[in-house]
């Protein structure tokens, strides 16, 4: 009699629960970033970042990041303000898309140890901003012109 009962929280615990978003190991929630170029899809697991908190904290003190992997800065009303690397130990290239998902700007941003900080992108107007591994977006061709849309 308990063997089923086992199985059953075994296949309920290996799928989880339907309808609700994955938590990446930090807490927020994930999804993925798919991103239309000429030639195809290029989809990429993102961490959502969508309140100031979190948005402040971006990617700093991690040690790396996995090659298809990277974090989603989202804001609700078009945003010029712009990113720095402080406490940022990997390089990353940063994309900016405006309220239509056209990527406007892909910019190489370094690591920062000490102040003051470079600003990058700053001027640039986004509503979603998406940060890979430094050289990601050009291996895969993604260029300004494409099209980000996220599913979560």
């Amino acid at each position: 009699m308990r063997r089923p009962a086992l199985l059953l929280f075994l296949l309920v615990a290996a799928t989880g629960c339907a309808g609700e978003p994955e938590a990446a190991p930090t807490g927020l929630p994930t999804g993925t970033a798919v991103i239309e170029t000429d030639g195809g899809e290029v989809r990429v697991k993102v961490e959502i970042a969508e309140t100031l908190e979190t948005r402040s904290k971006g990617l700093m003190h991690r040690e790396s990041l996995p090659e298809d992997a990277g974090m989603v800065f989202l804001h609700d009303e078009p945003s010029t303000s712009g990113f720095w690397m402080k406490n940022t130990l990997i390089p990353l290239s940063v994309a900016f898309w405006g309220p239509d998902g056209h990527i406007s700007e892909i910019v190489d941003m370094e690591p920062c140890r000490k102040d003051p900080c470079p600003i990058y992108g700053q001027g640039i107007s986004w509503v979603g901003a998406m940060e890979v591994n430094q050289g990601f977006f050009e291996e895969v061709g993604v260029a300004p012109g494409d099209v980000v849309r996220l599913e979560r």
